[in-house]
């Protein structure tokens, strides 16, 4: 992957905080790419889900199906029952089967005709989205969104960064193969376990604390903004600062690690008032202005 180190990071951070990524750019940005490959990097179940219009709940979760020899019902699992899940242009499909996704995320279990299937501590969804500006998409509910611990927004590359690209793939027009890329896993679930629990011994000073919650709080309290963000963000937020600290060398979490994560932690968890709206504010300016206008502890 050419120019995408910012993607990478929050990506491995999202890994180790066992939380979901949400890719947003337009098409032909490398996001299904990016995900396959990062999967192909750790020893985990992997399993991708194109999502459609014509999608239905069941197509995803799976379904029971009557087995005349047997006489009963057996559960044939959907593609969720996973370790890593690439949903790719999860906006292509309606809310009914977005909705499918809700208690995988949050819950890391699925219930299917009253009867609940767990998907293990290592279930993760790396979903991609095409900008909702494009015909065809539809806005994922607020409710799904604020179980993504992390959105990125993958702009165009930089004219040096796009020629690179294409003198490294400009041979073939079409997808290649991950194998090609001779990617070897690096990581294993025991191997992640521990990481977590490193991790989880990180320090988090009350000065730290203090921060991210006056961070996640000024959204609320934000006049160009209807909506801030909730108390779920804040906890996310610190288990990833905890993560992103680890990933830097360090056994502490310092304010430049919030900073960092504010805006692929925030932007996609608040909700601009209309007013801010017809003016043409982005959530990032908003969130920048937070950053800006809250104290962080020396």
């Amino acid at each position: 992957m050419i120019g995408q180190d910012a993607a990478l990071d929050l990506m491995v951070a999202a890994l180790l905080s066992e939380g979901h990524v949400l890719l947003e750019g337009v098409p032909g940005t490398a996001k299904t790419l990016l995900a396959q490959s990062f999967a192909a990097s750790v020893s985990l179940n992997f399993g991708r889900i194109q999502f459609t219009p014509d999608l239905m709940p069941g197509d995803v979760l799976g379904t029971n199906i009557f087995n005349f020899q047997t006489s009963g019902f057996v559960l044939t699992k959907g593609p969720i029952f996973t370790q890593i899940l690439l949903a790719d242009e999860v906006n292509r499909t309606p809310p009914k089967t977005q909705a499918a996704l809700l208690q995988a995320m949050h819950e890391r279990e699925v219930t299917i005709d009253g009867e609940t299937h767990t998907l293990g501590g290592n279930f993760m969804v790396i979903a991609t989205q095409n900008p909702i500006e494009q015909q065809g998409t539809y806005p994922l509910p607020e409710a799904q969104l604020d179980r993504f611990l992390f959105k990125h927004i993958l702009d165009y590359p930089g004219r040096d960064e796009e020629r690179a690209i294409v003198t490294r793939h400009g041979h073939r027009s079409v997808m290649p193969e991950i194998a090609s890329f001779g990617i070897e896993p690096v990581a294993d679930e025991a191997t992640l376990a521990a990481f977590r629990d490193t991790i989880a011994q990180l320090r988090l000073s009350d000065d730290i604390i203090d921060y991210i919650v006056d961070v996640v709080r000024a959204t609320r309290e934000h006049e160009s903004l209807e909506f801030g963000a909730s108390p779920r963000s804040a906890n996310m937020i610190a288990t990833a600062a905890r993560a992103f600290a680890a990933m830097s060398g360090r056994d502490y979490v310092i304010p430049d690690d919030v900073k960092f994560l504010a805006l692929p932690a925030l932007r996609h968890r608040i909700v601009l008032a209309p007013g801010a709206e017809i003016e043409g504010l982005q959530p990032d300016v908003i969130i920048r202005q937070i950053l800006d206008q809250v104290p962080a502890p020396r």
